[in-house]
């Protein structure tokens, strides 16, 4: 009787463990399996460069969403962006979206400064004023070779 204890206690802290561990996955991964809480803006970039998948979207400095996937138009050449915003924000289609960095060598996000006078963006619209990333090397090698 007492080995029979011993598993089923083994049995619930096993499976205890792996509900932690799914929790965590999907929490720490910004999956929204379950949620209806986002819309998603297309945003074309002529330069992405350093930003990642499930980067932050600020809106005056507040996180407001995520970089839900980075693409290559080849036809345009640019950089296809999917952005997955909190739909309690408020967004009209003059918005301009920019790529920033998080001091002077930290991780890339989006900032969005939202318009004023357009019309209400929905779910798919496309943001079209795009500002691209700076690329800090770039500038730094104009620098040194006294090209600026």
């Amino acid at each position: 009787m007492r080995k029979y204890n011993k598993q089923t206690a083994v049995g619930i802290f096993v499976f205890l463990g792996i509900v932690a561990m799914a929790y965590m996955s999907i929490k720490l991964g910004n999956v929204t399996l379950f949620s209806d809480q986002y819309y998603m803006l297309k945003a074309d970039f002529t330069n992405v460069a350093g930003l990642k998948v499930n980067a932050p979207i600020q809106v005056y400095g507040v996180e407001v969403g995520f970089v839900k996937s980075i693409s290559l138009n080849q036809k345009d050449g640019m950089a296809h962006l999917e952005l997955m915003i909190r739909k309690d924000v408020k967004l009209t289609d003059d918005a301009i979206a920019s790529i920033k960095t998080s001091g002077l060598i930290g991780d890339k996000y989006v900032s969005i400064s939202p318009g004023g006078v357009g019309d209400p963006v929905e779910d798919g619209d496309t943001l079209f004023d795009t500002q691209p990333a700076i690329d800090l090397e770039d500038l730094i090698s104009k620098f040194a070779v006294g090209s600026v």
